[in-house]
């Protein structure tokens, strides 16, 4: 091939491959935008979440107006309440999700502080409602929530810092049942005792993803059984509630009259529902509607059917926090996500299985659904620092994988496929 006739070659090869080069660029360009703000985040589990709002304030709006006006004397200001309440905890939850998680390694252990002088500052103020000192400010803040966020996140960092340690108990479980033995014996003195076993819980099961063995928290929960077992011999709340537990497991007609109000809301709304808004349970005697017995009102006006869907609901952010768990990038991440949605999770199984009778009757709130601003903020704020540990993962996995594709197009240049135009010439005029 004379040099004259390369050229002309060369040319037409080129005027062809540009549009095309300039095509393949806008589609990369485009792909690699696209995706990244599709997927920087759990997509299922941010849809989840969406649709629990979005059921709670229908359900709160609905359930609350009766309530809302005998109380408050105005029909719609539980529900104005917390819309303002999650406007809130949606800013907060947001700017978590862009903040990086392991910004809370550094500030663990101020946060467990504060949490417990608020603790301490709840006993000595000792602001009574509903036979129990648990808030401050006229009930809008309830230090038991956040203090809830603030043990998972301490207790993530301390056991990821610690994990080749957990075996020892002298820096191992005898720590870890401090720390958690001082958040639950706080609450118990409100008292709160569905929060403090809640509390326990989490942290047996916190120490058993980062690795501890079964027979350290077995020991742990017997420790914590005996305490427990203690409380309930001087606490006359709790002896009430355990016995009427027990005698419901053997004729459900001797269960409270609260667990009563609500089997009959449920055998009222049967499978479909009687329609929104239109139960009568919540105005003839079931207790606090809006809040601790919002899923009674849930199935009286949407029935069985309306019940699955919520379960479902909380089934699907259980599984894709599980999910996010298993891929953070540090074991931070994966306890942060593993403890933060099952404390989520185990909230509102907690309270489901209350109003069915299927456990001792405790007063936690349904998470997202409930009405209450110190719970849904402190959901909100949460589930925000899982989803900032999704985003960390999908971030290491693109950044991989540009690693990988930029690899192997080095390779492929190696093989001849990416010689620059000056080295194809030189060959071909060699040949």
């Amino acid at each position: 091939m004379t040099e004259e006739t390369f050229d002309q070659f060369e040319a037409t090869t080129e005027s062809f491959e540009r549009p095309q080069r300039a095509r393949r660029r806008g589609r990369r360009k485009g792909a690699s935008l696209w995706p990244q703000l599709e997927l920087n985040f759990d997509v299922p589990m941010a849809l989840a979440i969406f649709a629990l709002l979005v059921f709670g304030l229908l359900m709160v709006y609905s359930a609350s107006w009766d309530f809302s006006l005998s109380e408050y004397d105005d029909p719609t200001f539980m529900f104005r309440r917390q819309m303002l309440t999650m406007s809130i905890g949606l800013i907060g939850g947001l700017a978590a999700y862009f903040i990086d998680y392991r910004f809370w390694r550094k500030y663990a252990v101020p946060l467990i502080a504060a949490t417990i002088l608020s603790l301490l500052v709840v006993l000595v103020v000792n602001e009574v409602r509903f036979g129990s000192a648990r808030a401050l400010s006229g009930g809008s803040y309830m230090p038991g929530e956040v203090a809830k966020v603030a043990t998972i996140l301490y207790l993530s960092v301390w056991l990821s810092s610690k994990r080749e340690q957990l075996a020892s108990v002298g820096r191992g479980i005898l720590p870890l049942g401090l720390i958690v033995g001082l958040m639950a014996g706080l609450i118990l003195l409100q008292p709160d005792f569905s929060a403090a076993a809640t509390m326990v819980v989490l942290g047996g099961l916190m120490f058993f993803l980062a690795g501890g063995s079964i027979k350290q928290i077995a020991f742990m929960f017997v420790g914590a059984s005996l305490l427990s077992a203690l409380f309930v011999s001087v606490s006359t709340t709790s002896q009430v509630r355990i016995s009427s537990y027990l005698d419901s497991l053997q004729d459900p007609t001797q269960a409270n009259s609260h667990v009563l109000r609500s089997f009959e809301a449920f055998v009222k709304g049967g499978w479909f529902g009687v329609g929104i808004g239109l139960a009568d349970t919540k105005l003839t005697g079931l207790p606090v509607p809006p809040t601790d017995s919002i899923f009674a009102v849930v199935g009286e006006e949407l029935g069985l059917v309306g019940c699955a869907i919520l379960t479902l609901l909380y089934g699907v952010v259980l599984w894709r926090g599980m999910v996010i768990a298993n891929r953070a990038p540090d074991m931070l991440g994966a306890l942060i996500a593993g403890g933060i949605t099952v404390w989520v999770t185990m909230e509102a199984f907690i309270n489901m299985g209350v109003m069915v009778g299927l456990l001792p009757f405790a007063g936690n709130a349904l998470p997202l659904i409930s009405f209450g601003g110190s719970s849904l903020v402190s959901v909100l704020g949460a589930l925000g620092i899982v989803m900032s540990v999704s985003r960390a993962s999908t971030v290491k996995s693109q950044n991989n994988e540009r690693i990988l594709d930029a690899t192997t197009r080095g390779r492929r240049g190696e093989r001849g496929w990416g010689l620059s135009r000056a080295r194809r010439a030189s060959r071909i005029g060699r040949n």
